[in-house]
């Protein structure tokens, strides 16, 4: 959540930043009016607090009708003082409860707009033509069915739509990629961390997943327990309740693990195939930083990202994405968008996003700086995909597909495919 203090004394930030998003502008002025309450309570409760106290003091030497009198304002004191309290507390609650509605505050470089409205930052890499190469491309799923690779029908028959089976060199080329992708981080210092699939609500809901983002998650109501769509969540919620010293920063983590989203508002959206599903493999990129170091590290992550893409030798897109587009916790997201050759355009394969300290309010992870040892405060959390698996086999097999339906391996994944160069057509 963002800071009560800035919203206070900037709450037209506040309010654009709402406006920007196409969300509730009315709640800013909800949360100041329910804070303005919550601290004239506060004061209220204090001063008959004091009132009461000097009356205790007043009461064992008195006596008669004085005592009396003493004592009849100490029972009206003590109904006042209880409902003063009530009232402080429920004010309190309800500010907070306001105040967890909010969105964190838009970068102000970010563009301003909806899903469309995104700024292209820079293009790496040239789609292939594959009309000068004399054959048209075929899509991801009619190549991954004749590698013996992707199988969507038994993904169907055994779990459901959107759900699909990787077999044989489609399994490899998953496990090439992650053990590429965990590398790559590896060697760029980021601990590997293998996480939870199942967290807690304070986890999901500190991390702003049970908000706008809440159609998309599945929650196991026997357990009170919910599947993490990304291991963001969990790695978010590694440190919660926690402070860390100013001298460990940055920290920097890259998990694998399984991810689970119900796509709730996608039907109809991309059926075919394996680019959106219920369930897939993700390595993500998780930091923990000094919050005036946050823009610093998003542009690392994203250079990481960069990286990582253009050694699967894939031609992409870089955007800046628009107000309207963003997670409720991001301040500013950049994505990565691979051109897709069936589709004739660019679609997101990563995303890095800077919370600022939204999350780290929430989840109360924070820093105690090291000039006194004493001052603690929020700190910054970020997060970047390194590789969703599924989209990212899809740029591979569709990008480098050869006429005779083989596809070329990049050399990045080679070693962990046995130093195969290519993949095979199976024999039906």
């Amino acid at each position: 959540m963002i800071d009560l203090r800035l919203l206070r004394e900037d709450p037209d930030r506040a309010r654009a930043s709402q406006r920007a998003r196409g969300e509730d502008v009315d709640l800013v002025d909800a949360v100041l009016s329910a804070d303005e309450r919550r601290r004239s309570s506060s004061v209220r409760f204090d001063e008959l607090r004091s009132e009461q106290k000097q009356l205790g003091k007043l009461i064992p030497k008195a006596a008669g009708e004085e005592k009396d009198e003493l004592l009849r304002r100490a029972g009206e004191l003590a109904g006042a003082v209880k409902a003063a309290d009530a009232e402080k507390d429920e004010a309190a609650e309800e500010t907070q409860r306001l105040l967890r509605r909010l969105s964190n505050l838009v970068h102000p470089d970010v563009p301003v707009g909806g899903e469309e409205d995104f700024t292209v930052l820079e293009t790496l890499g040239t789609p292939r033509d594959f009309a000068a190469e004399g054959f048209e491309p075929k899509d991801h799923l009619e190549l991954g069915q004749k590698l013996g690779a992707i199988d969507v029908e038994r993904g169907a028959k055994v779990s459901g739509s959107r759900f699909y089976f990787l077999t044989g060199v489609g399994a490899l080329l998953e496990l090439a990629l992650v053990n590429a992708a965990i590398a790559q981080a590896t060697e760029a210092g980021f601990t590997p961390m293998l996480t939870p699939a199942l967290v807690k609500q304070q986890a999901m809901d500190g991390t702003g997943f049970l908000g706008q983002a809440a159609q998309d998650v599945y929650h196991l109501d026997k357990d009170d327990l919910y599947l993490v769509g990304t291991s963001e969540v969990a790695l978010a919620g590694y440190h919660m309740d926690e402070i860390i010293e100013a001298d460990r920063l940055p920290l920097r983590y890259a998990a694998f693990s399984p991810c689970f989203r119900r796509e709730a508002g996608s039907y109809g959206k991309d059926t075919r195939g394996i680019f959106r599903v219920h369930q897939f493999d993700k390595v993500e990129m998780f930091s923990y930083v000094a919050p005036e170091d946050s823009q610093e590290e998003h542009r690392r992550l994203l250079q990481w990202e960069k990286q990582w893409l253009s050694s699967l030798e894939l031609p992409f897109q870089v955007i800046d994405v628009a107000t309207g587009d963003l997670g409720s916790s991001a301040a500013r997201k950049f994505d990565c968008e691979a051109w897709i050759p069936t589709q004739g355009k660019y679609r997101e394969l990563t995303s890095t996003s800077d919370c600022t300290e939204f999350q780290s309010r929430r989840l109360a992870v924070r820093m105690r700086d090291s000039r006194d040892g004493k001052a603690v405060r929020p700190l910054a959390t970020l997060n970047g995909t390194l590789c969703a698996v599924p989209r990212t086999i899809v740029a591979l097999l569709e990008n480098h597909q050869q006429e005779d339906g083989s596809v070329w391996i990049p050399p990045v994944l080679r070693p962990y495919l046995g130093g195969r160069a290519a993949l095979e057509p199976v024999a039906r």
